[in-house]
């Protein structure tokens, strides 16, 4: 509970999807750091429950976050995608514009084995051609 009232205290988006009072995934934006150099970087967060993956949910959720975070005047968003082999987490970013950015090997671990950390990167309206406000 308080990742999400940090969040909406920043003005940032937070998004729930659920039906008949069933949470089924749910997307937010923090910012990547709390520097003020780094405040129109944000870094996104998607989960889907596993019972309801593969129906569009996670598309669904990013492309709304994209569009809100756009419109709070953010200019980059990157995802920090916890395991090399989340292929559905790399296809779902691929898909909304993101870039591999980088890999941070052995640098997370769950599950008992470590884990390499991919780093993708996005534009969001004008990103880096112009300067912001």
């Amino acid at each position: 509970m308080l990742r999400h009232a940090n969040v909406m205290q920043l003005g940032l988006p937070w998004l729930v999807a659920s039906v008949d009072g069933e949470v089924q995934g749910f997307a937010y934006a923090n910012h990547f750091r709390p520097r003020p150099g780094f405040r129109y970087l944000v870094e996104d967060s998607v989960y889907v429950d596993a019972n309801h993956g593969g129906k569009g949910l996670g598309l669904a959720l990013l492309t709304e976050l994209i569009r809100r975070c756009e419109l709070a005047g953010m200019r980059q968003m990157v995802a920090v995608i916890g395991d090399s082999a989340n292929t559905a987490s790399m296809a779902l970013h691929r898909r909304l514009g993101f870039v591999h950015a980088g890999q941070l090997t052995a640098s997370g671990r769950k599950h008992g084995r470590w884990l390499d950390t991919v780093l993708m990167q996005r534009p969001l309206g004008l990103g880096h051609t112009t300067d912001a406000p």
